[in-house]
This record gives structure tokens, sequence and C-alpha cells, in this order.
């Protein structure tokens, strides 16, 4: 591809960028860090766990956006008696009525759609949490010995609610760290709810315009791979990575007493690439370490284990990423 083609698109990437925004604007009212996380993760070709209480809009704000993209949406909701088969699809037997041959064929479940809203993902067992597994790491499925091909683009966007824990399957860690970010949704402002309570109580209906399309976001998902980045900024994504890890000689003195395991790899590269599609979504052709620091929360915080001492303390993993930032700075790399 030319340069002056990779210029176009990601000039038509930033123009795409706004014009999303307007359209979920119309939806959507306030969440403007949670709408720039899901974007960044889109673009970066990852998946999302989103936390929040129920009756936040996170059905909606998903919904919109595939119809905003013109993308197939697809939702399952997770629960106790959900099986694999119900994820990933059956075959079934089919008899032609003439000769009396059967032949087996393959009904594809809900996970073959471009946007998939795992609703309340911990609530069903781990075997039915990892039949989503092999498609968001491999966007592929195998039932029966064959190996299906999901539509792309591929996005899984899971979520949880963190009041009720009993009854749920918590996400194992390896889990946990195939995805992307993990977005946390908190209650809306008072104006923003008296905003929201007037737009959704009158008989007033939103038309959403579409902006984007499957090929075009494909494109533009490359495009964020080819911005350059220098060995400034990856050392210092590797190094928050890495100071995350109690028995890593990085690791400051908190992070021995309150963590259990740190980010693998996995978040070093979640750092880059989601530093690349913040900087490119604005604009720019250079990532910068402001760029990597905006993201470090929903790139980190589902990879932080924390042990007993963090929890009889009360502290989170917000807590030490917010101590990383301030311990690990880009001036002593």
């Amino acid at each position: 591809m030319s340069e002056k083609k990779d210029i176009e698109l990601v000039e038509k990437l930033v123009q795409g960028h706004k014009l999303i925004i307007e359209q979920l604007k119309k939806i959507i009212v306030g969440q403007q860090n949670v709408i720039d996380e899901l974007l960044i993760a889109l673009f970066s070709r990852g998946h999302c766990l989103i936390v929040g209480v129920p009756g936040l809009a996170k059905t909606l704000l998903i919904s919109s956006l595939a119809e905003i993209l013109d993308l197939q949406f697809k939702r399952i909701q997770f629960t106790p008696d959900l099986m694999p088969s119900d994820i990933t699809g059956t075959e079934v037997i089919d008899q032609d009525i003439s000769t009396g041959k059967r032949n087996y064929r393959f009904i594809k479940g809900p996970v073959f759609a471009n946007i998939i809203l795992a609703d309340e993902i911990n609530r069903t067992p781990p075997k039915t949490q990892s039949a989503l597994l092999q498609a968001m790491q491999e966007y592929k499925v195998t039932v029966a010995g064959q190996t299906y091909n999901v539509p792309l683009p591929f996005y899984v966007l899971a979520t949880q609610n963190p009041i009720e824990q009993e009854g749920t399957y918590p996400l194992p860690e390896a889990q946990l760290d195939r995805f992307f970010f993990q977005i946390d949704i908190d209650y809306p402002s008072e104006d923003e709810e008296k905003q929201i309570v007037f737009q959704t109580t009158g008989l007033h209906t939103t038309k959403l315009e579409k902006v984007l399309n499957a090929e075009e976001i494909l494109q533009l998902q490359e495009i964020v791979r080819k911005i350059p980045i220098t060995d400034y900024v990856v050392d210092y994504a590797v190094k928050i990575s890495r100071a995350t890890r109690p028995k890593d000689k990085l690791a400051p003195g908190f992070v021995k007493k309150w963590v259990n395991w740190g980010a693998s790899p996995r978040a070093s590269q979640t750092l880059i690439l989601a530093s690349k599609a913040r900087a490119v979504l604005s604009g720019r052709y250079a990532v910068s370490i402001e760029d990597v620091q905006s993201v470090i929360y929903p790139a980190l915080r589902h990879r932080i284990i924390l042990n007993f001492h963090a929890e009889a303390e009360g502290i989170t993993s917000n807590e030490v990423i917010k101590l990383l930032l301030e311990t690990i700075e880009p001036k002593h790399i």
C-alpha cells in the first residue's frame, strides 16, 4: 500500500471516529471515556470486558455501535445452564425424503457475528466460558473436528455485574488476559441522569446513521498497526508491565506486598497497540508517553491479581496502577 493511500486511510479513520461519536451521542448520555476506550479496542483488534452495575446502558451502547458500523450484532445471555454448543453452534442430521440418505449439517451459533455481546459472562460455568476462547484468539471455531472461520471484524464485549457474586464463576486469569481492555462503567452525574430521564421517557425516537462498514474497519485496523513507535515509548510500556510482577527486579515494594501475579507480556502488547490506536484516532502519526499513560488503567486493571494483604487493606488494582504511574516515570528509563 502506498504512503499516499495510508495517509488517506488515517484521515478517513479520524473523520470516522468523529462521526461515530456524534452518532453515539444521539443515544448515549456522557460516558465519553467508555466510548473512547471501546473504539480504541475496536481499531486495535481487541476484545473488552465491561464491568458495571445494571441499568447503565451497556447493551444499548454496544448494539448502537454495531448499527452505526453496519455490523452484524448478536447478544448471548450467559446463564448457569448454557452449553458450549449454544454459543458455537451444533451439527444436526438432515434426511433426504426422496432417497432416505442422511447428512450432517452445521447450524452456526450466535458467535458467528461481527460484534458479540456476552452478557454476564461470569454467570456460566468455565466450560461454556471457554467456548469463546478459540474464537477470541484465533477467529475460528472447531465443532466435531471441523473448523469454521468467524466473520471479520470480530469484536467480543463481555459484561460483568460487580454487585452479585453468589452463584457466579469468576473468569480464570488465562481468560481475563485474553481481554484487551477492562472497561469500568460508573453511574452518570446528576445532570446526565436528568438528561437520560428526559430522553428516554418520551415519544422521541432517534435514527442512527451508518458511518463505516466491515471492509473499511478491517483496513483501518491494519493502518493502526503501521503507525511507527520509538524505543523510548516501548521501553516505558514494557517497564510498566514488568513492574506489576512481584518477582521482577523492577517491582516496587507495594507490588511485592499486594500483588500475587502481575501482567503478562500480552499487557505490553496491549499498551503499545492501544497507544497507536489512540494516536491515530487523534490524527497523529507518532505515539507519545501520554498515549501509553492514558490506556494503562483499562489495559492492566484485570491483569493484576491481588493477594489477601491487598484485599484485607481494601486495595484495588486501580490504586496499584496509580502508584505505578507515580513510581515508574519516563525520565527514569
